[in-house]
């Protein structure tokens, strides 16, 4: 795969000298970093990587997308001059600068989360927003009259004899995964999701999550915090710690909440941590073994750990923004501070 990768990037670096207008660079785009694109291409071949070569491949892909990237947004930044001459220019325009935009800000915090589990070998998977029953709840570990759906508030959707909801967890796009791949898996799902609950500043009916999974042959614990370890370190800064409290949650045995050092006072005690140094980020636990037999995995041979966490809330803890509804009121003057 890394004869591949560097055959793939000598031909990057002779099309990158090629390019020299508007069609040609889109036509650059769409080769490798389009949706059926090349790097897309191998990012789905590192799943079935060796497990032990995953880290390497998942640097080298990483290392490939981020030149690409950079060297497309700096063409796009140029634009003009590679736009054809003979477009007509538009005399009733405004001679005053237009304003640039920027980015939403749990778009800059979904992307950096991706990026640091990209970074350990990680892939980006996605489903349906409107899920059924059984990826959504029962296959989950959530029994019909198990009381743990009364945790989560459902928008159900009339579909005749199928039940379907909007999905209130990102954990149905790893039953998927785990339906169609074969351990070794390693791959986190962002998205949206929903709950059924009164909107306030701390919360609201529907809200971003990333879910990671992870599984293989003698998977523990101990890489499970290893894990989260790494992500509050790249997150929150070199010196971040994190802690773990026994928790519960229905497709996970053992379970647990996950502290992280408040930044905000170094852990002396502030009204933000309220006075704990501690700030709740996630939550976490070891793949229940009866999660992976209703997959087809074989819960003897294999395990594995899964965490969830709230895009809103890693936001909240980097720009210190303690109202969920500004997320999605489209107040310019929130948004252009990003």
């Amino acid at each position: 795969m890394i004869q591949k990768i560097n055959q793939i990037s000598l031909e990057v670096d002779a099309d990158m000298k090629v390019v020299s207008t508007s069609e040609q660079l889109e036509n650059f785009r769409v080769k490798y970093l389009g949706s059926k694109g090349l790097v897309k291409e191998l990012f789905n071949e590192l799943k079935s990587a060796p497990n032990e070569d995953k880290k390497e491949f998942g640097l080298h892909v990483n290392a490939l997308r981020i030149k690409l990237e950079v060297f497309y947004n700096e063409k796009k930044e140029s634009e003009r001059p590679l736009k054809n001459t003979s477009e007509a220019q538009d005399l009733s325009r405004s001679g005053e600068n237009i304003a640039h935009g920027s980015h939403h800000p749990l778009s800059i915090v979904r992307d950096e989360i991706i990026e640091v589990f990209n970074r350990i070998g990680f892939v980006v998977s996605e489903g349906p927003e409107i899920e059924d029953d059984w990826h959504n709840f029962s296959a989950l570990n959530f029994p019909k009259d198990h009381p743990a759906r009364d945790m989560q508030d459902t928008f159900f959707i009339d579909k005749g004899a199928q039940e379907m909801a909007l999905r209130t967890h990102t954990s149905s796009v790893q039953v998927r995964v785990m339906e169609n791949n074969k351990p070794p898996i390693r791959t986190i799902s962002p998205g949206r999701v929903y709950r059924n609950e009164a909107i306030s500043a701390r919360a609201h009916c529907f809200f971003h999550q990333v879910e990671g999974l992870y599984i293989d042959k003698d998977v523990s614990f101990a890489d499970l915090k290893q894990t989260l370890l790494y992500f509050a370190k790249a997150i929150f800064g070199e010196n971040a710690q994190i802690r773990l409290r026994p928790s519960y949650f229905p497709f996970t045995e053992p379970s647990a909440e996950v502290d992280v050092s408040c930044s905000i006072c170094d852990s002396k005690g502030c009204n933000v941590c309220k006075y704990s140094g501690w700030l709740e980020i996630l939550g976490c636990g070891m793949v229940d073994p009866a999660v992976l037999e209703s997959s087809g995995i074989d819960s003897s041979v294999y395990s594995g750990f899964a965490f969830g966490m709230g895009i809103e809330r890693i936001a909240q803890l980097k720009y210190k923004v303690n109202d969920l509804r500004m997320y999605s009121e489209n107040d310019l003057r929130f948004l252009k501070q990003f």
